[in-house]
């Protein structure tokens, strides 16, 4: 990047939603963790919400929108692509109290553009901020409903999400949840015109309402060996190593050795009231190795630091974080970006006489105002960001 220019390498990386160093945004290598979420109940979940859905959306448009049956898959990045059009609506509105996770819609700019007709009897060539406003509306009714069918089933205190935030951009630049995610796709129907709603659940969501909604995954039992034919502990009598013979043998005989190692015996059992005589041939090998089972202990995690714990800080002091201070952001499209050129005017989000935000590593902990130092540019610290402000920015 000598010359100033981004190489396509850098272009790949940004679009898949990688940095240049080889890590995604949550600090992961590669596609991060795999879920393996209860389907069928985030599915009945969904089928739950296709009639509120169409209640809802019809509510506002005032047309007569049909919602078919919803479709719940577990997806990653790559499958969600290849159904998506080129440019999307992205709608992000993550969970963030009582359940806490990634929550996403998407749907198409040409579903966006068609609902703010219907709502504003109004046409709109673009997607613009009042499109996005509309979409932000009418997902949020959603999500309400959504929230009212997990609370009918199982309540969770306090459940709530984030404000939704609407962006129209191409679907390379979606930021999905890392590795795998729930996915529920809604389709629409309206003059003869489908359209599509997709649904974007990460794991941590996805199990935190299938976990409220009594759903989960299926436990797995193991076959165990204790070393004596003990096998097969998941269902009906185990496999004692034991062997019948329906012989009619009255008498019974035991052959013991030494130290009882083995012991066999035959056992009959006469005619009792009419019954066949009944005899059984056993073979228990006395000799199994039952290992020693205990309880794991686990240590206290919450107990406060040790004085030696915490002079260990000075172990690191002498190491190096870069500091920088952002004066503002803003969002451009790669055509604007390319179409840049000397003199051209950058309008950042922040106003005139705002304080710039002093991070340390791309974390933000502090706010201050710019000063100059003889002919350099300075920073005094105005404000330290509360502990838990910094733990939100973290997450």
């Amino acid at each position: 990047m000598s010359d100033g220019a981004i190489s396509q390498d850098e272009i790949d990386a940004l679009l898949s939603g990688v940095s240049i160093d080889g890590l995604n945004s949550s600090g992961h290598v590669g596609n991060g963790p795999n879920y393996h979420f209860d389907i069928p109940t985030l599915q009945k979940l969904a089928n739950d919400l296709k009639p509120k859905l169409e209640e809802n959306i019809n509510k506002y448009t005032g047309a007569s929108f049909s919602v078919g049956d919803p479709v719940v898959e577990q997806v990653n990045r790559d499958k969600v692509l290849a159904k998506l059009p080129e440019v999307v609506v992205c709608v992000n509105a993550d969970y963030n109290e009582g359940i806490k996770g990634s929550h996403t819609y998407l749907l198409s700019n040409e579903l966006a553009l068609k609902l703010f007709q219907l709502m504003n009897n109004e046409e709109a060539s673009e997607v613009d901020d009042m499109v996005l406003s509309i979409v932000s509306e009418v997902i949020a009714t959603h999500i309400s409903s959504q929230i009212t069918q997990i609370d009918s089933v199982g309540k969770v205190p306090g459940l709530a999400y984030a404000t939704p935030e609407s962006v129209s951009e191409s679907k390379a630049m979606v930021m999905f949840a890392q590795g795998d995610f729930a996915l529920s796709s809604y389709p629409l129907t309206l003059d003869g015109n489908s359209y599509t709603i997709w649904e974007c659940l990460g794991g941590d969501a996805a199990e935190g309402i299938t976990k409220a909604l009594g759903g989960g995954a299926e436990e797995v039992l193991t076959p165990v060996d204790l070393g004596g034919g003990m096998q097969n502990m998941g269902g009906g009598m185990p496999n004692m190593g034991m062997q019948n013979n329906m012989n009619s043998m009255p008498n019974m005989n035991m052959n013991m050795g030494g130290g009882m190692p083995n012991m066999g015996m035959n056992m009959g059992m006469q005619n009792m009231g009419g019954m066949p005589n009944m005899g059984m041939n056993m073979g228990v090998n006395m000799g199994m190795n039952v290992p020693n089972v205990q309880q794991l202990q686990y240590p206290n995690l919450q107990g406060a630091m040790t004085s030696g714990e915490q002079g260990n800080i000075s172990l690191i002091m002498d190491v190096f974080m870069e500091m920088t201070v952002e004066l503002g952001r803003t969002k451009k499209s790669i055509k604007d970006i390319l179409g840049m050129g000397e003199g051209t005017i950058i309008e950042l989000d922040k106003l005139a006489g705002e304080p710039v935000d002093i991070l340390v590593n791309h974390k933000p902990i502090a706010k201050g105002e710019v000063v100059v130092i003889d002919e350099n540019f300075g920073v005094r610290v105005t404000e330290i960001l509360s502990p838990m402000e910094r733990v939100n920015d973290l997450n």
